[in-house]
């Protein structure tokens, strides 16, 4: 498996590693890798996949191992699911299927980022932020604008 490694855009290295605590960051995050599945869970959430150009060297690409001892596969296999409708990709015999799946999940954190920094541009303090889109996200389902439907009582 050479292909076993998640890489970073270079256009988003920067925020990334502002995320990570460590380095005289305040960061929100512990790892490049919870950084990289918050953006792909929310670039999915927004249906934005942007394609990497040219791939940061630092933070370097991220060992898929990192992603499975933290619990995140299952995720990586979740997007590639629900992108491909095709359960051939979770083959854990087939490389190129590992590699798909990988592909996937970059494309959607790096959308992910590009939402993340629309949304933390000006922001001193991220964890505020963050928190907010959150709080946002969580009772965005509860006040709706629909009309009251009437036809449901006849």
């Amino acid at each position: 498996m050479a292909f076993n490694r998640v890489r970073i855009a270079k256009d988003k290295a920067e925020l990334v590693q502002s995320l990570v605590e460590g380095n005289g960051n305040t960061g929100v995050f512990q790892t490049y890798a919870d950084v990289m599945t918050f953006a792909a869970t929310l670039g999915a959430k927004s249906k934005k996949r942007v394609p990497l150009n040219i791939i940061s060297k630092e933070p370097a690409p991220i060992s898929l191992e990192i992603f499975v001892s933290r619990g995140y596969d299952p995720v990586i296999k979740l997007l590639a699911v629900s992108e491909t409708n095709d359960p051939k990709i979770l083959s854990v015999y087939d490389a190129e299927s590992e590699s798909e799946r990988i592909h996937i999940f970059e494309e959607y954190a790096n959308g992910g980022l590009e939402k993340l920094r629309e949304e933390l541009r000006g922001s001193v303090d991220y964890t505020e932020r963050l928190l907010l889109i959150l709080s946002a996200e969580r009772f965005s389902h509860h006040s709706s604008d629909e009309e009251f439907d009437l036809s449901r009582f006849l």
